[in-house]
């Protein structure tokens, strides 16, 4: 099954991008919901403030994120500074992860009464106590928060961001949608899983001609026992655009071909897909592919 590629993060769920970064929430209160949030299994929730940060973009344009919180955004997994600042030095620097809710940029004025955009950004309410009193998890917050911004609305931010001192939010707050429901995190691969079939042999010169073998990983989630989801991250640092990528998703395989045969990869899963659920986006920013990949129940 040919499946078509997102060349826009901006166009897509964020849950499929981040990993790292998956905004999603889930329900402690009983929260009014219109009949289409019922129906998308989402709250509608209006943030509170919590603190604001100052930076520009690419234009020099001021760029305001009010860092807000509200009781229905499960609270991350608690750990300290120097447990943090170890995992940050592994090799999985993205085992750690914040739930948090993004919503769509809205235009403001600033104390002057020139333009300028705001973007608020909603966390557990712990969560946002503990950044007040750890500059490791604030800057590493702020680090994940930016890129996300980044990365779902194609700007680029200033890292000279300045915490504002005086006011606790740009503009107004708006309401937004947080799901009522959430996945859970995706985490390596366990080594239960049945072995993967041996991928067909080729001589070197079809290798050549068929193109190089990417770095890739694949995950599952959850971690122990039949998977619920399947994540492929392949790291394709020559592919500019997602229009010299083919990729075909299989029952139990992934296929991928690039134009001028830069890259081809073809590997068996030990797991069968649900085809039509599956789905596929590039990040132009980092060159990775990131495939999710709902598996069939056992």
């Amino acid at each position: 099954m040919d499946r078509m590629l997102d060349p826009d993060p901006a166009s897509m769920d964020t849950e499929a991008m981040y990993n790292q970064l998956l905004l999603d929430a889930a329900s402690r209160e009983g929260f009014p919901m219109s009949p289409d949030a019922a129906k998308d299994n989402v709250l509608q929730v209006v943030p509170k403030p919590g603190f604001c940060l100052k930076t520009k973009d690419a234009e020099g344009k001021k760029i305001f994120i009010n860092v807000c919180h509200a009781d229905n955004v499960p609270a991350p997994k608690d750990m300290t500074d120097n447990e943090l600042l170890k995992l940050l030095d592994s090799e999985d620097p993205f085992g750690f992860r914040i739930p948090m809710s993004l919503g769509e940029p809205h235009a403001e004025l600033d104390k002057s009464g020139n333009g300028c955009t705001a973007f608020d950004v909603v966390v557990n309410p712990g969560f946002l106590e503990k950044m007040k009193t750890s500059e490791v998890f604030r800057a590493f917050f702020l680090s994940v928060t930016l890129e996300g911004i980044e990365d779902k609305y194609n700007q680029t931010l200033s890292r000279d961001w300045i915490l504002l001192k005086n006011k606790r939010f740009v503009g107004t707050l708006p309401e937004q949608r947080i799901r009522s429901t959430s996945k859970p995190l995706i985490m390596e691969m366990d080594n239960s899983a049945p072995a993967l079939p041996k991928t067909p042999k080729f001589d070197a010169e079809d290798l050549k001609a068929r193109g190089q073998t990417p770095e890739y990983r694949i995950v599952q989630d959850p971690a122990e026992g039949h998977p619920e989801y399947l994540v492929a991250e392949i790291n394709l640092p020559k592919v500019k655009t997602v229009n010299s990528v083919t990729l075909d998703i299989g029952e139990d395989r992934i296929l991928l071909e690039t134009r001028s045969n830069v890259y081809y990869l073809d590997i068996y899963l030990p797991f069968y897909l649900l085809q039509d659920e599956c789905g596929a986006q590039f990040n132009r920013k980092t060159r990775i592919l990131t495939i999710t990949m709902p598996v069939q129940p056992s």
